[in-house]
This record gives C-alpha cells, structure tokens and sequence, in this order.
C-alpha cells in the first residue's frame, strides 16, 4: 500500500478552495451585472414611457388647439371678414397677460414703498425679438387682410402650406444650406400644388353670394405671397436667435406678443371695427316671444345671442393652447418633426372647414392641396432621413 504524498494532497486541496472562489466570484459578478442591467432597463423605460406622455400630450395641444383656432376664427370671419385685425389684437393682448405674470420680478427700492413689478433679465438682447415682432405682426395682418379680399381660408391654408419653398430658398441664399435632388422636386411639387390651387378659386362658402372682382382676389392672392416671404424671414430669425441664445421658446412667446402690441395703435379704427361687428352679431340674435307678445329668454336663447362672444373667447383660449403646444414640439424633437406633425396639422384643418363650413371643394384645389401636402411629408421623410444618416456617420466616426 503506497503512501500519499502530503505535499500533493494540500496541492489539490488548494487547488479545489481556488475554484470553489473563482466560481463564487463569477456568480456574484453575473448577479451584480444582471442586477444593474435590471436597473438600467427600468431606469431607461421610465423615462421612455414619461417622454411618450409628454409627446402625446404635446400633440394633443397641437392638434386640438390649432384646429379649433382655425374653427373659431372661420366661425367670427363669416360674420364680418373685415375683423382679422381684431382677432389678431385679441390673440395678442391675451397670450401677453396670460403669461406676464412668469417674467415678472417684485422688488422693492425703498423700504417705506410697496413692492413695484420689473421684468426679468433676457437671454435674447430686445433688438432681436423687435425684428421677429415687425415680422410677424405684419405677416399676420396679410393673412387676415387677405380674408376681406374674397380669399377663401381653404386656399389661405393651401399657402399656408407652402413655406417650404421659401425656406428652402432662403435657407440657400442665407445659410449656407443645400439640398437633395429630392427636396428640390419636392418643393417644386409643393409650388406647382400651390399654382393649381390659387386658379383654382373656389368660393368662399354657399352660403355666400359673393361677386368674383378679379382685381381684389389678385390683390389678396399677393398678399398672401407677401406673407409666405416675411414667414420664411421669421425662421431664419428665429433660428438664428436659437442657435445662439439657446432654446428660449418661453421668452419668444412672450416677447412676440408683448411687443407687438403698440403697433395696433396705428390700426385703432380698425379693431373698433371688428368689436363693433361683433357687438351687431350679438345684438341680432333676438330672443323668443310668447303668446301674450312679450320677449321670452332661455338659456337657449341666452347662449344664442351670446355666441360671438363664446367664439372669441374660444379663440383666445384655443391660441394660447397652439401656441404653447407648437413651442413645446419645437423644443422637444426635430425642426423636421415639427414640420410634419404642423403639414398633417393643417390637412384636417383644410378638411374640417370644407365639412364643417360647406366650403365649397373643387377638383383643382383637391389636387393642388394634395400635392402641397405630399411634397411636404416627402420633403420632411427625406429631410428625417438625411439627420439620421448624418448624426450615425457622426457616432461611427466618434
């Protein structure tokens, strides 16, 4: 019988204790990687469920804001079409006090005097936010102008549309930009939809008896031209602002609305106009009577006479609401994103109008609309594609 070596035997016991750690170590490291992989998949669909809220939300203050906006102020045009600059007065003296109140500061020079309001500092030097104010106001008051020409909406969000070719052009000429033989056919499909549907000239409702005065609608039709350009200004504007001063939309909204207030003081008669228009409306709608002849007045009645008023309000309220939604989709995804969403966007609004208002629908602005639309989203697919290829070559190269 031969005796074990016992330098041999403690070999092998050693042996065996070092796996035994290695294989708990290995266990232990896989539970540790498995427990932060679990923990980095519910910390990532978190957030991704949260941002999924937010859009959805986001895109129901686009869609649903906007959309009645365009309703509301269909709905006051029909009553007097000489009212746009009133609404747009209105829009603008609403959205400066409803958000006044978080860029001001309450400080107090003296200790015996009341607290007096100040505005905050500004990220974006005044001059900046005065140049997109002259801009905008008066790219608004043509498009309201435009109305009172015997332009029919549909055909104002048909151009309305159309800002790609002038974006593209200024884009060229102003940033250095350049673009695909797609993009180019694209906004070339977009121009040729919004020829089409300019000869078109579909009535305004049928309701209306209008008389077709060839000079006027020339006159509303450049206005309307007018206003694409100063649209396509107002986004280099703005994209230059941001890319220098950051993603200030807040401050944007603010300060386009609060400055373009005393510019409607050279525009007073005409926002009386558009009250008082309003205020006849009102006063038409006369209540019921009974059978001994004296006036009779429900709620029915009372809402009646009083809609123009629910519409403006309506108005007002459903701006805000675009407002706030588009600034907040702007800040959220892609330019190119935004475009899509706001092209589908006034697609249902050019369809609830000819529902909703019998505006009367012809086979030529049914198919310049529909390639003002389609040159749209194949401009935004081409342009989404184009990013993303863009931003991988980046990642590869990093």
């Amino acid at each position: 019988m031969m005796r074990k070596d016992p330098l041999r035997a403690m070999a092998k016991r050693r042996d065996a204790a070092n796996a035994a750690l290695a294989s708990l170590a290995l266990n232990g490291t896989d539970h540790s990687v498995k427990k932060k992989r679990e923990g980095k998949e519910q910390s990532v669909v978190g957030p991704t469920v949260l941002s999924a809220i937010d859009l959805t939300f986001i895109l129901g203050l686009v869609f649903g804001g906007c959309c009645s906006t365009v309703w509301a102020f269909e709905y006051l045009l029909k009553i007097d079409p000489r009212m746009g600059t009133t609404l747009t007065f209105s829009q603008m003296l609403f959205v400066t006090l409803t958000t006044l109140p978080s860029f001001l500061t309450w400080t107090r020079p003296f200790r015996f005097l009341p607290p007096i309001p100040q505005l905050k500092a500004r990220q974006v030097p005044l001059i900046q936010w005065v140049l997109q104010v002259v801009v905008l106001i008066t790219g608004s008051l043509l498009n309201n102008w435009a109305f009172a020409f015997h332009v029919p909406l549909t055909l104002q969000i048909v151009f309305r549309s159309a800002g790609l070719a002038v974006s593209m052009l200024f884009g060229y000429l102003f940033m250095s930009k350049r673009y695909s033989g797609i993009q180019v056919a694209a906004v070339l499909l977009v121009t040729a939809g919004v020829v089409l549907a300019t000869l078109s000239r579909p009535e305004a409702s049928k309701e209306e008896n209008l008389e077709y005065d060839p000079d006027e609608y020339a006159q509303g039709i450049s206005m309307l031209v007018l206003s694409l350009f100063l649209t396509g200004t107002l986004g280099i504007l703005q994209e230059k602002t941001f890319k220098k001063h950051g993603p200030c939309w807040r401050e944007s909204v603010f300060y386009t609305h609060f400055l373009s207030l005393p510019f409607f003081l050279m525009l007073i008669p005409q926002v009386k106009l558009g009250y008082s228009s309003l205020a006849a409306a009102a006063y038409r709608r006369t209540p019921t009577f009974n059978q001994s002849g004296s006036a009779s007045w429900s709620l029915e009645d009372f809402i009646s006479q009083h809609t123009p008023y629910f519409a403006l309000a309506a108005n007002l309220v459903a701006q805000l609401i675009c407002v706030s939604g588009v600034n907040q989709l702007t800040s959220s995804v892609s330019s190119v994103s935004t475009n899509l969403v706001l092209t589908i966007r006034k697609a249902l609004s050019l369809c609830f109008s000819v529902w909703w208002f019998g505006n009367e629908w012809n086979a030529e602005l049914g198919v310049g609309a529909g390639m003002v639309f389609l040159g749209s989203m194949l401009y935004t697919t081409v342009s989404s594609d184009t990013s993303s290829r863009t931003k991988d070559t980046k990642e590869k190269a990093e």
